[in-house]
């Protein structure tokens, strides 16, 4: 061995230290992880809110195959005073319904389209010449009408 203390014979191997174990984490990650777990209940939570408030719209439909076209608008306004106070929806009749149910459904099947048979069905003065259409008009109505500031 060279006794001069710069010579490479003195040299010797960087010590490594053991590596640090994954578990247990340190506490950030139990923050991180319990946060990521109230995320998931609440959106959880907020998706089965929305799904039970829309069980009207599912039971709608349901009847909507098994009933007659002149009792689509009984069940149109069932559905609707189950959304809206029973004082605004439960009086309208003809025109008015018709308008009410374009405009809370933001479409234009009742007024100037196949649904504006409805009201001659519901009491007796005619006969439904495309029910398919009439029921597809309906079904649409279910499926997209909204209350204004609702969210679901």
């Amino acid at each position: 061995m060279n006794p001069d203390p710069a010579s490479l014979d003195r040299l010797h191997d960087v010590v490594v230290p053991a590596p640090q174990p994954w578990w247990p984490p340190t506490p950030g990650w139990h923050i991180l992880l319990g946060a990521l777990a109230l995320v998931l209940l609440t959106l959880l939570l907020k998706a089965f809110m929305r799904w039970q408030a829309n069980r009207y719209r599912r039971e709608a439909l349901a009847l909507l195959l098994e009933t007659p076209p002149d009792q689509l608008s009984g069940l149109l306004k069932r559905v609707a005073v189950s959304v809206w106070p029973r004082e605004e929806v439960a009086s309208l009749t003809g025109p008015a319904w018709l308008e009410f149910l374009d405009r809370s459904a933001d479409m234009d099947l009742f007024v100037a389209g196949p649904g504006r048979e409805l009201e001659a069905l519901a009491f007796g003065g005619a006969r439904a010449n495309d029910a398919g259409s009439l029921r597809e008009a309906a079904r649409e109505w279910i499926m997209r009408h909204r209350k204004e500031g609702a969210s679901c």
